[in-house]
């Protein structure tokens, strides 16, 4: 535990650092990255996808994801990209004559284009309005949520939630998780109406910390099924007690994407 509370917080620390103090194109160096390293795990680590060629693909395709996120680049031209991976993906699957399974081909549209389209909602965020401010909201979702079912979890739970999906889960600890983001983002709701000066909507930031929690959960779950059937405990070992990328932002791939869904259709402050 002790190792997982360390990096953990040096992690936090730098996380901070790149999205709330550095210059913007290094938040979106730091999530092309991110979103490269999590297609390299999801399709090597798990050994899903034997093709060298497909691996490359898809780690450049996450990558470019991300920058269009960051680039805002016209809708057209990301039409065009995902239209040439797919046609790239489905070429390997006819020169090799049908032999390379087509369930590769559907991992690494997973891994290239879906994954990184959700993990880089952290630059679509970090560039609307309030976008420093709004992007805290994915972090306390997962993450308050992540540790207060963590600790909850170990003090009280008696009652397993996914036993053959993610055995050390309870339903004391999810109802504990759900409690602690909602609180978190009270916490929030308040330092952004005094310190920030801003008008917030306390419905809204109530109603933040409960869906957040529960999509955090979900993003766990999604990815511990994959890791259960191929029987690997982590997709990497990138970050000492936690595992990879994949297993640090497995509840982020969900709470950034419904967070910037969210402040389109529920604005929090203004």
């Amino acid at each position: 535990m002790k190792t997982r509370i360390i990096s953990g917080a040096v992690f936090t620390v730098l996380l901070a650092l790149v999205f709330f103090v550095l210059p913007s194109i290094v938040a979106a160096i730091a999530v092309m990255l991110l979103c490269a390293i999590a297609s390299y795990e999801l399709l090597y680590a798990t050994g899903l996808v034997k093709n060298a060629r497909l691996n490359i693909f898809s780690v450049v395709m996450a990558a470019l994801v991300a920058l269009w996120s960051f680039g805002g680049w016209d809708y057209p031209l990301m039409l065009l990209g995902i239209l040439l991976y797919t046609v790239v993906l489905f070429s390997e699957l006819l020169r090799t004559s049908g032999k390379t399974p087509a369930s590769e081909i559907a991992f690494c549209l997973l891994s290239g284009f879906v994954i990184p389209f959700l993990l880089s909602a952290l630059l679509r965020i970090r560039n609307a309005h309030n976008g420093q401010l709004s992007l805290l909201i994915p972090f306390i979702m997962a993450y308050c949520s992540d540790t207060g079912a963590y600790f909850i979890g170990i003090r009280f739970g008696k009652h397993k939630m996914c036993p053959t999906i993610s055995p050390k889960k309870s339903w004391e600890g999810f109802f504990g998780g759900i409690a602690v983001a909602v609180i978190s983002m009270l916490i929030y709701g308040v330092i952004m109406a005094t310190v920030a000066d801003k008008q917030v909507n306390f419905v809204y930031v109530m109603f933040y910390g409960l869906v957040g929690a529960l999509g955090s959960v979900f993003g766990d779950l999604m990815m511990s099924v994959i890791k259960r059937q191929v029987g690997i405990k982590d997709y990497g070992k990138l970050i000492p007690g936690h595992g990879g990328i994949l297993d640090r932002f497995d509840s982020v791939l969900i709470t950034a994407p419904l967070t910037e869904a969210l402040l389109l259709l529920l604005p929090l402050m203004v």
